[in-house]
């Protein structure tokens, strides 16, 4: 039994898509935990590019079965939008892509109060992509919350839809915005909505009786650690637990079912968004970093910020998530490098720090401490032996093996499925047996 959770160790936009990818031939379900369509997974295949928001990576194999599980948040006009592109590319989705009848969904008013909160803020707004996701997630925490398997009863439905239209108007209102009109809206959304059906199933029962037949499961995680709920830079985060701990509450797969973690980290580090990023550089490296990794939203096409490898970030996320091995992505972004840093620990008031330091304020007063290894100023661009690596990214990825306590199995050296290295003897070798 194999079993394993694929889940960001840094601020989101590590990789996971082509992970997931590279792996997903070696399991036979592959399902979605957590968050909702503002996570893009970029995957590419020779000159096509695929870009999934909602959609598990492993819809690109054809012998996958995939599942978006309760603990995602789904927007019906994004996912039928997700649908047709794909249909368009030749990828036919029906009978293999299921949606957790407890899946919450993303209403038209949740857009619009996430856009207006964040307006409403200004300056100190979070970053969200305002695309109503954490709206639609205190929704669910307030037990208002319309889920996928309410559009089996649709009576039930827009009596539901009606009392909870009626009190986001009141709210909306109040920030200055446009109440919907109940009667134009539920037609609209269950327009878009009741084209879901045909996918909804009972995900929890399906995916545990894969398990108990001896089938493997491949989940994958949204967003990193950093923006995690609870652990992450709170208030400059997302929703969700987008640690490898959210996965069996957000598929409802028992814990000691779940046989292995893989954690995604870049080479450096990105954020996008508001909130602290102690290793950030707003200079020339920070420009390069951006530039040479195409470091630009998927989803959104929001600029990423940049910034040195934060090996406090990582270390934190490994003991976390508990990650029996790391995949290190974009290695060959730093070919050109004469040195390169990493961040070993923080300093706040003259004080070395250890530890991540509580909270978003907390993080903004911290410095880097850095170490500097030379770099390698060689091309390691689709490098797919670890024994081939100049000998300088060799120690680089070694420093980082021994900062963050996990062993680097995967090692990503450009964007094609191809440029990769696997280790040997490695976790991830072992998974695609």
């Amino acid at each position: 039994m194999k079993n394993v959770i694929v889940a960001g160790a840094q601020w989101g936009d590590e990789g996971k898509g082509k992970v997931v990818d590279i792996l997903a031939p070696h399991f036979d379900v592959v399902a979605r935990y957590q968050g909702g369509h503002n996570a893009g997974h970029t995957v590419r295949i020779g000159e096509r590019k695929f870009i999934l928001r909602l959609i598990p990576s492993g819809i690109l194999h054809e012998e996958c079965c995939c599942v978006i599980g309760n603990g995602v948040v789904v927007d019906p006009r994004a996912f039928n939008t997700e649908l047709q592109e794909l249909r368009e590319t030749g990828i036919e989705c029906e009978g293999r892509l299921f949606i957790s009848s407890r899946a919450h969904l993303i209403l038209p008013y949740h857009i619009a109060l996430d856009r207006a909160r964040e307006e409403r803020l200004g300056v100190n707004s979070v970053g969200t992509t305002m695309r109503g996701i954490g709206p639609a997630y205190e929704d669910k925490a307030a037990r208002t919350g319309v889920r996928a398997g309410d559009l089996l009863y649709p009576d039930l439905l827009r009596e539901k839809l009606r009392a909870n239209i009626a009190q986001k108007n009141l709210e909306i209102v109040s920030m200055k915005g446009e109440p919907f009109d109940p009667d134009s809206m539920l037609d609209d959304f269950l327009s878009e909505a009741l084209r879901l059906k045909p996918f909804i199933r009972d995900t929890v029962s399906m995916i545990n009786a894969a398990v108990n037949d001896g089938k493997s499961v491949l989940i994958e995680g949204a967003q990193g650690t950093m923006l995690d709920v609870d652990h992450g830079t709170y208030p400059f985060v997302t929703s969700s637990n987008s640690t490898a701990g959210g996965a069996a509450p957000g598929l409802g797969l028992a814990p000691k079912k779940i046989t292995g973690v893989l954690g995604i980290a870049k080479a450096y580090t990105t954020r996008v968004g508001g909130g602290p990023f102690p290793t950030e550089l707003n200079d020339e490296h920070g420009a390069y970093l951006q530039k040479r990794g195409n470091e630009y939203g998927a989803v959104t096409g929001r600029p990423r910020r940049t910034g040195w490898f934060d090996a406090m970030v990582v270390r934190y996320a490994v003991m976390l998530s508990g990650y029996d091995a790391l995949a290190l992505t974009k290695l060959d972004v730093l070919d050109e490098f004469d040195e390169i840093r990493i961040s070993t620990a923080y300093r706040r008031n003259g004080e070395i720090i250890k530890d991540m330091p509580y909270g978003a304020n907390v993080l903004a007063e911290c410095e880097p401490v850095y170490e500097t290894l030379p770099g390698w100023k060689v091309a390691t661009n689709g490098t797919t032996n670890f024994d081939d690596l100049p000998s300088a990214a060799k120690d680089y990825v070694r420093r980082i093996e021994e900062l963050c306590g996990a062993p680097a199995a995967l090692i990503s050296t450009g964007p094609e499925r191809t440029e990769t290295i696997i280790r040997e003897n490695s976790p991830v070798s072992d998974w695609m047996k």
